[in-house]
């Protein structure tokens, strides 16, 4: 019997049960696609990890949903590294994960006690910008209740960022699944994920946005903390000029009762940016051995 050592993180926050879960297993390369897939069905997780060494970096991360590999995710990336933290693996406060979207730059900060993990999401690209009538179809509201223009917007994953008029309309979407799968359909090509609805106020006081992530089966039906449309939705935001400060703070989860919070920066001027600084904590949930024939 084969084993691995894992464990369970909640990601973009300090407490147990906020935030987003993922359980990280370790020295877990040599596992096929059809046994990770099955491993985060069994979690009823959004997503887990499956972490090694590395050729290119300190450690190579691939990342699973219930159905399919991901190039890359960001609540994963966090749990990931507090899980190195916590087993003591991790010897420096930079390191460097190999991904499929390519390395990402990580910082370790215990200037105030829990470590804060600081990722940096790679240059983000703008990809095409969607009809404001066929992304409030997918979210069963009103073209009116969006913002300026939808778009795909990628710093390592595709998502079509979707700025809305209030929390109310937040609140009310509920996801359609007719219009999304023709949505992905059209964006296969490029393997965009489910719209990023964004409102501009946060869930409490110190926020800035405040967001959701409705998603289809086989996933979970919302995505407590999502970083990787964290970073593409900052891009967008600050590209065209829906924020003031580049550096804001970013909420999720807070109507599920998951609240979530991370430190966003945007790195460079509107039109040249170069990339996303995404940073949260994170908390071991708990910790054990994974048993496979």
């Amino acid at each position: 019997m084969t084993q691995y050592d894992c464990d369970w993180v909640d990601a973009f926050t300090d407490q147990a049960f906020g935030g987003n879960g993922c359980a990280v297993v370790h020295d877990a390369l040599d596992l096929d696609d059809d046994t990770c897939m099955a491993f985060v069905r069994e979690t009823s997780l959004t997503e887990c990890t499956f972490v090694g060494p590395s050729a290119r970096g300190d450690f190579k991360v691939r990342y699973f949903l219930a159905g399919t590999e991901i190039p890359f995710a960001g609540h994963p990336t966090i749990a990931t590294v507090i899980s190195l933290i916590h087993r003591e693996k991790i010897k420096s406060r930079t390191i460097m994960l190999e991904t499929l979207s390519g390395i990402v730059p990580i910082e370790i900060d215990e200037s105030f006690g829990t470590p804060r993990v600081i990722m940096t999401q790679s240059k983000p690209s703008f990809g095409p910008k969607v009809d404001a009538a066929n992304i409030a179809a997918i979210g069963g509201i009103s073209a009116d209740d969006i913002l300026g223009t939808p778009q795909i917007v990628s710093t390592g994953l595709p998502f079509c960022i979707t700025v809305v008029k209030s929390h109310d309309v937040l609140r009310s979407i509920q996801l359609q699944p007719k219009p999304l799968a023709a949505f992905q359909k059209a964006g296969a090509a490029i393997r965009v994920m489910e719209p990023f609805w964004v409102t501009l106020q946060g869930a409490t006081e110190i926020g800035d946005t405040f967001s959701r992530l409705l998603m289809a089966p086989p996933n979970p039906s919302e995505d407590s903390f999502t970083g990787s449309a964290t970073g593409a939705m900052a891009a967008y935001l600050w590209r065209y000029a829906l924020i003031e400060d580049r550096n804001f703070i970013a909420e999720q989860g807070h109507w599920m009762g998951r609240p979530g919070q991370a430190q966003v920066q945007v790195l460079g001027p509107q039109m040249d940016i170069q990339g996303v600084r995404v940073a949260g904590t994170g908390h071991v949930l708990m910790s054990g051995t994974l048993f496979l024939d």
